[in-house]
């Protein structure tokens, strides 16, 4: 039976040599009260994104820590390890000490879709991982070059249809949100488009800003600004509600594809195994994060919508993580990939 393409998307260390040397002194209240001053934290901490800086994984990831670590008392160090749809960073990710000094921000993109593109993952996306809480959600936009002569979703798929042989896409890799997005729409669509590659969104949005690709599926959180500078031109939102910068742009759902909703999803993870007291005590820290107004504003002004603090869980990230592999993917590798 076929199944909706209803997907959400996850935004994730250095290793570090030694694991903690003292016992937990303290522990956490019932309301994630801190840690004694002499327990958890005592030095600075790493973030492990696994994508390049730059991205919209990278910026919320950014942010999210900045004032987690005011709270903390302690500095957190982004490490950003790009490659191979996240699964570098990830894999350097799980084998550390589970001691709370090292976090990792994953996406759709290394939990849900690399489930369907690589035969062998370094990771298992649920039991290599323990979930400390959703941390944002964006919609994904189908975007074209500003000379595509094309204005809506309806045109672009007339125009698609007339061109295929010398239309490509762009995104931020193989396995990432961009490349997972345009997959799901065009499997829609019916549409079998040449696939180009990047190391990350800002070359992929470079080449289409330069007419070198000619449409990408990107979030609003790096879109956004070069919509309003003119330089592409957004056709259709791939999320089931429009978008409220956008007020003119429709859903794809309305134009006739209610299969197509792709929603970026971002989430901290720990490294398994990690004491509950210290995920108490980052699970604090990660509430007054996502309670910062500056902080709420500023991530709504480019679409990006914060959980409610009091909401977040662990369990909600699984549950995001297990129903999306469990989605009818459509295959991502593109034509001639093998992909190991």
């Amino acid at each position: 039976m076929p199944m909706m393409r209803s997907v959400y998307v996850l935004f994730g260390r250095s290793t570090l040599a030694a694991a903690m040397l003292c016992t937990i002194a303290g522990s956490a209240d019932a309301q994630g009260a801190p840690l004694s001053e002499k327990g958890f934290p005592t030095r600075p901490m790493t973030l492990i994104v696994p994508f390049p800086a730059g991205g919209p994984s990278d910026a919320l990831a950014r942010a999210v820590s900045q004032i987690m670590a005011a709270d903390l008392g302690q500095s957190v160090v982004v490490e950003n390890i790009g490659g191979a749809g996240g699964t570098i960073g990830l894999a350097k990710f799980i084998k550390s000490p589970a001691d709370g000094y090292t976090l990792g921000f994953g996406t759709i993109g290394t939990h849900v879709a690399n489930v369907a593109l690589y035969k062998k993952l370094p990771y298992d996306p649920v039991s290599d991982f323990d979930p400390l809480g959703l941390v944002g959600t964006a919609p994904t936009i189908l975007v074209v070059r500003s000379s595509l002569p094309v204005a809506n979703l309806e045109e672009f798929i007339a125009y698609a249809r007339a061109n295929l042989a010398k239309m490509t896409f762009g995104s931020a890799g193989i396995g990432s949100i961009s490349h997972f997005s345009c997959v799901m729409l065009l499997s829609s669509l019916k549409l079998n488009i040449t696939h180009v590659p990047y190391r990350g969104v800002a070359p992929a949005m470079n080449d289409l800003v330069g007419g070198h690709t000619d449409f990408m599926c990107d979030q609003t959180t790096t879109a956004l600004s070069q919509i309003a500078g003119g330089t592409i031109k957004p056709i259709a939102v791939l999320s089931d509600q429009k978008v409220a910068q956008l007020p003119n742009v429709a859903t794809a759902a309305s134009a006739g594809f209610g299969d197509v909703n792709v929603r970026a999803w971002n989430a901290l993870f720990l490294p398994k195994g990690t004491p509950d007291e210290i995920k108490t005590r980052l699970m604090k820290a990660l509430r007054v994060a996502l309670s910062d107004r500056n902080l709420r504003e500023q991530m709504a002004a480019v679409g990006v919508d914060l959980p409610e603090p009091d909401k977040v869980s662990p369990a909600d990230v699984t549950q995001l993580i297990e129903k999306g592999i469990k989605f009818d993917v459509p295959p991502l590798r593109s034509r001639g990939e093998s992909l190991d």
